[in-house]
């Protein structure tokens, strides 16, 4: 049954998988791998009148130029500008750390610590995830995480590189999400008629969310500035990357994740009412039955969305209020603004698919039994 999808899918991987041009470097920064093996001194030094924590490491380098060598390399509060922490934190032998070896127009080099790995924690916190998605969701468990995998290399191998080579960002969103959209479904949920039924309603509700989105986007007049990230790329890029494009960009594609679960799960309620009553009710009976999970479940959707919003802005907002200003001073910033129009943005493209997808499920199933 799949044997067509597959063959499609295999020719879009093999089209995605062609590798992008590289940027040539623009720095002598080399990144390493070492061990610490050993502390060679620690405890604290004046500088600037003032006590300063340090550490003399000597790091074995395990990956990297260097491989196999050891390097002596000073820990200290004085350092950590050069590093990705903000504050000073101690290492013992032992520990699996990141690190920047600079060269500079002297010929000379140092090396400074950027902190621990953490690909060994990703890495089992990745075989949790995949694990208990297998032993809970089993062959569809598999396929989701194939679908997962296929989103990632159409992101990664597709999306990320037409953006960087000047492509408009909206247009490269809108065409990654016409491939995500099937070929993630039909992968997660097989080839039949709720998953045509959350193909259809899913790429509706994502028009809807595209326009609404560029609108208030202009009606809030953000820039897509509000982010040191977007300042960096604009600087790093030379202008070439329309920022406020690649703001709707994210809103398109953020919105495409929750879409899947509310048309597809819709059009699944719709199937297992019109098998209970065995085709005995009507397109009307069908979408009210449907539409009392829907609305449940766009209850707890909406509410979730709110949750992880706020969730990941805590220290942000933490940051606002501890300064004293009232809520309407904090909404202007751009930087709030912004993650609320992408918030309501994605509730109402959410609150619109439940109905849409099962209206379409409940006109079809019941054409279909009968």
């Amino acid at each position: 049954m799949f044997k067509k999808f597959f063959l499609l899918l295999l020719f879009l991987i093999l089209s995605l998988s062609i590798p992008a041009k590289k940027v040539k470097a623009q720095d002598q920064e080399v990144i390493l791998e070492g061990v610490v093996t050993k502390i060679i001194n620690e405890g604290e030094e004046i500088i600037a009148d003032s006590p300063v924590a340090f550490q003399e490491l000597e790091i074995k380098i395990t990956k990297g130029d260097k491989k196999d060598q050891s390097v002596l390399v000073k820990n200290s509060e004085s350092s950590i500008v050069f590093s990705n922490s903000l504050e000073f934190r101690k290492y013992y032998p032992g520990d699996r750390l990141r690190l920047s070896m600079i060269t500079h127009e002297s010929g000379e080099t140092s090396v400074f610590i950027n902190g621990k790995l953490k690909r060994p924690g990703i890495l089992l916190l990745v075989v949790i995830f995949i694990a208990t998605v297998i032993v809970v969701g089993r062959v569809w468990g598999v396929l989701s995480i194939l679908g997962l995998l296929t989103s990632f290399l159409i992101i990664f191998k597709f999306l990320i590189p037409s953006i960087i080579k000047g492509i408009d960002p909206v247009f490269a969103a809108v065409v990654s999400s016409l491939i995500i959209i099937p070929t993630t479904f039909y992968i997660s949920h097989g080839f039949n008629l709720k998953t045509h039924i959350g193909v259809l309603a899913t790429l509706i509700s994502l028009v809807f969310t595209g326009f609404l989105a560029t609108y208030f986007v202009g009606a809030v007049d953000l820039t897509g500035f509000a982010s040191e990230e977007a300042g960096f790329l604009q600087v790093e890029r030379r202008g070439s990357i329309d920022i406020r494009g690649l703001l709707l960009a994210g809103i398109i594609i953020g919105t495409l994740g929750i879409l899947d679960d509310v048309t597809v799960g819709q059009s699944s309620v719709v199937e297992q009412i019109t098998k209970s009553s065995k085709g005995s009710l009507s397109v009307q009976q069908l979408f009210i039955k449907g539409m009392k999970v829907g609305q449940d479940h766009i209850s707890s959707m909406v509410n979730t969305l709110v949750l992880v919003y706020s969730g990941s802005a805590l220290p942000l907002l933490l940051l606002f209020f501890d300064s004293q200003k009232t809520f309407i001073d904090i909404i202007e910033y751009e930087l709030i603004a912004e993650e609320i129009v992408r918030m309501l943005v994605g509730s109402i493209g959410l609150v619109l698919a439940a109905p849409l997808a099962t209206f379409f499920a409940a006109f079809m199933f019941s054409k279909k039994t009968r």
